[in-house]
Parts: structure tokens; C-alpha cells; sequence
């Protein structure tokens, strides 16, 4: 079963950036479809953006414009950029198959000034 540790999160002020890593176990990476959730406090965990094995990606409209997934099959690891952040992308950020899997400790992500 393919495991994901999430790292890269922080505290950061309103309008600063971040970027996210997530590396795989598996030997098949390139294979996997893989997703950026994240957990707002009080909230359910959403899917913020996802990329294919096929280097497609998509969005939820909250991040389009100010995140960027990408992948690097050689390390096993998608990462998200997030730029131009918000308060309101405060949470813990974890990442996954689209399809499921197991769920990592997941990295905070704390925009405040």
C-alpha cells in the first residue's frame, strides 16, 4: 500500500508563498494519480488540486490562479506551490491517490499576520 509523507508547512503571512512536498513508497510513482487535500479547521478535508499520471492537473476553484501542482517521478514526490496565500487557506495539508489510500500526518499550513 503506497504511504505519503507530507512536509513544508508553516506559518506565513497573508499574501507570502509556500511550497509543499509530498514523497511516495512505491516503486510504480509514475503511475499514480495523485491529490493535495487539505483540512480547515471545523471543517471537512476538501480536494485542492490533483495531477495524473498523464501530467494533467486540476484545481478547486478557491486555489485556481495561486497554486501549482507538479511532479517529480525521478524522487517519488508531487509538491504544491501555494502563492498569494489567504487566511482562509489555513489547515493541514495531506496528499493521496485520488482514487484513496492511506492517509499521512499531513503538514500545518498557518497563514496569519
Amino acid at each position: 500500500q503506497v504511504q505519503f509523507v507530507e512536509s513544508g508547512g508553516g506559518l506565513v503571512q497573508p499574501g507570502g508563498s509556500l511550497r509543499l512536498s509530498c514523497t511516495a513508497s512505491g516503486s510504480i510513482f509514475s503511475f499514480y494519480n495523485v491529490g493535495w487535500y487539505r483540512q480547515a479547521p471545523g471543517k471537512q478535508r476538501e480536494l485542492v488540486a490533483a495531477i495524473f499520471s498523464d501530467g494533467k492537473t486540476n484545481y478547486a476553484d478557491s486555489v485556481k490562479g495561486r497554486f501549482t501542482i507538479s511532479r517529480d517521478n525521478g524522487k517519488n514526490t508531487v509538491y504544491l506551490q501555494m502563492n498569494s496565500l489567504k487566511p482562509e487557506d489555513t489547515g493541514v495539508y495531506y496528499c493521496n491517490l485520488v482514487s484513496g489510500g492511506h492517509w499521512g500526518k499531513g503538514t500545518l499550513v498557518t497563514v496569519s499576520s
